[in-house]
């Protein structure tokens, strides 16, 4: 079995952000910041540690903010050097020309057609998914432990996470075959089964290594859960044509999409930082003591 490499990463974008609003009326949520980073570039660092070579946003209206972020801005950056700032901290902010490319969706139509308008950009290569607001802190990165395994089994790859029973409504769920160590065979997925019905607690998570035959698969793709265009459903179809495995992580994830779920990963992230994680630790111990 020839296994292609991965060199392309698709990150959905077009969300509107209302669970966050009123901060994300103007300010796209993908740049909401984790202490001093928004958490695409946290996204974006973890796909280039993984030996990611181009990242393809998925964007819609209003997100301009996030093209800017990731450009050369002239005047900030002429204005630190006359005051002799360092750049060295806005390094990881350029990307090369050629290394992103940005492609409209137009309606809000799910994750699988977020998927989908990428289709040109893509072509007949593997790529990965990464969802933003799933806020992954390990070493490796995420998204570089499924490429390790991924290396060994080539086809679709998952990153998958246990979860209570009570909340498997809340996500896709697989259908588990052969595990071995953190992998797993992936048998079947459902997306967001009515509880006490999920075949597992294993959920998906948001990052994903998917072949290009998915994207055929989305063209004729109907609505699933939600009325949504749904990622999980096209999968599911492809399980028995190509190799399919989830890989449980070793980390921990925020879901930085629910607000209490993005103060922790906040939390988390200042306590551990060198420059500020004793004043923060400070503060929380006595806040809480109070």
């Amino acid at each position: 079995m020839t296994i292609k490499p991965l060199r392309k990463a698709v990150f959905p974008v077009g969300g509107l952000g209302t669970r966050f609003l009123p901060a994300t009326k103007a300010l796209p949520k993908e740049m909401l910041p984790v202490v001093d980073r928004p958490l695409i570039q946290y996204a974006v660092d973890e796909a280039i540690e993984a030996g990611i070579e181009q990242m393809i946003f998925v964007t819609g209206r209003g997100k301009s903010a996030i093209e800017d972020h990731f450009d050369i801005a002239y005047e900030l950056e002429a204005t630190m050097r006359g005051r002799g700032k360092s750049l060295e901290i806005l390094d990881a902010t350029r990307l090369k020309p050629g290394a992103v490319a940005y492609v409209r969706q137009q309606e809000p139509m799910g994750l699988g057609h977020a998927v989908w308008c990428a289709r040109d950009i893509v072509g007949d290569e593997p790529f990965a998914v990464l969802l933003a607001d799933d806020f992954m802190v390990g070493a490796p990165g995420c998204l570089r432990q499924m490429v390790d395994a991924y290396d060994n089994t080539g086809g679709n790859m998952i990153c998958a996470q246990e979860v209570a029973m009570d909340q498997t409504d809340k996500y896709g769920i697989i259908t588990p075959g052969v595990r071995a160590g953190t992998l797993t065979e992936v048998r079947g997925l459902v997306e967001k089964p009515k509880r006490g019905t999920a075949p597992s607690n294993l959920a998906v998570i948001g990052r994903y290594i998917l072949q290009p035959e998915v994207m055929r698969v989305l063209e004729t793709q109907e609505m699933g859960a939600g009325g949504e265009i749904q990622l999980t459903d096209a999968m599911a179809r492809m399980i028995g044509d190509q190799p399919f495995h989830g890989l449980t992580f070793n980390g921990v994830r925020y879901d930085c999409g629910d607000k209490a779920g993005y103060v922790q990963a906040n939390l988390a992230v200042a306590i551990g930082r060198d420059d500020i994680g004793q004043a923060v630790r400070d503060f929380a111990a006595d806040l809480l003591a109070r």
